[in-house]
């Protein structure tokens, strides 16, 4: 099945349901688009946004959790202090305030009297490819409330364990205890401060949720993904810098992974799709949760 086809699948079972939120409340529907590193999922949240707008007549924008990193000087500063922090993602990163101001003042915005709104951006060819936050007049700017917003990110819908939790799963893990049980609980902390304010399940209406059954399938994606960009701009990571960056990642998917699958919202069902792809990206199971 084309890649369409899949986006539209996925889509099409919350299409009823986030046109009648939309009919019950004035403020946007906040449709979260999580995925594993290299499984598609700004390509994902891009087509989303364009069928929602031209086929359902939904206003709607995007923004990523990459938008709100912060800045390159921060970021730089923290890579010394934690050993997740080496590469930009982790919960910590994050610029908290830009995102607790940017969601507040969306949930404010009339698009009257000609006011506009900027969404927040980060500029990842900046300091040749470490980044760094866009200046503010280069931020996207709206001019009309929006219907949907798009959230995407990689640790979207990833709720925060217990100490003790972090712990006993760091003692059955080699990946996990190349860590230091401080650092993973720095982050674990981080990730808690992160769902109180903008990305815990009482933040989002509905959630994507783009997984695969077997993880080792990450680190196949995410190479073709820098071979593709070295075809095309004659440079990138070397097949090992890939395998290393991943690996920063993978702490994350061992520690919050499972709950994700159960599900978001708890008891409140039918607000999350899972779409479980194949080594191809081929989609092998979709459910509705």
């Amino acid at each position: 099945m084309s890649l369409d086809h899949n986006i539209r699948l996925a889509l099409n079972l919350l299409i009823p349901k986030i046109k009648a939120q939309r009919q019950r409340s004035s403020q946007p529907v906040i449709l979260g688009i999580t995925g594993l590193q290299g499984s598609g999922k700004s390509t994902w949240a891009d087509r989303i946004v364009s069928l929602l707008t031209s086929e359902h007549e939904l206003h709607t924008i995007t923004i990523s959790l990459d938008d709100l990193y912060n800045t390159h000087e921060d970021l730089v500063a923290l890579r010394s202090t934690n050993t997740l922090y080496r590469t930009r993602g982790q919960p910590g990163t994050h610029d908290v305030a830009l995102a607790a101001k940017f969601f507040k003042d969306l949930k404010e915005y009339t698009g009257e009297d000609g006011s506009s709104l900027q969404i927040p951006s980060f500029d990842k060819s900046r300091f040749n490819g470490e980044g760094d936050r866009a200046p503010e007049y280069e931020w996207p700017t709206i001019n009309k409330k929006p219907d949907v917003v798009v959230l995407e990110g990689w640790c979207l819908g990833f709720r925060p364990l217990s100490p003790s939790e972090v712990e006993a799963r760091r003692q059955t893990s080699s990946l996990l205890k190349q860590h230091r049980t401080e650092h993973l609980q720095e982050v674990n902390q981080n990730l808690a401060k992160y769902c109180e304010v903008f990305m815990g399940p009482q933040h989002f209406d509905f959630l994507i949720h783009i997984d695969t059954e077997d993880l080792q399938n990450v680190y196949t994606w995410r190479l073709q993904q820098e071979h593709a960009l070295i075809r095309a701009k004659g440079s990138g990571m070397a097949d090992a810098e890939v395998s290393a960056f991943i690996d920063l990642y993978m702490p994350g998917y061992l520690l919050y992974l499972d709950g994700l699958r159960e599900g978001l919202f708890g008891e409140e069902k039918e607000k999350q799709v899972r779409i479980v792809l194949d080594k191809g990206r081929e989609v092998v199971k979709v459910n509705l949760l």
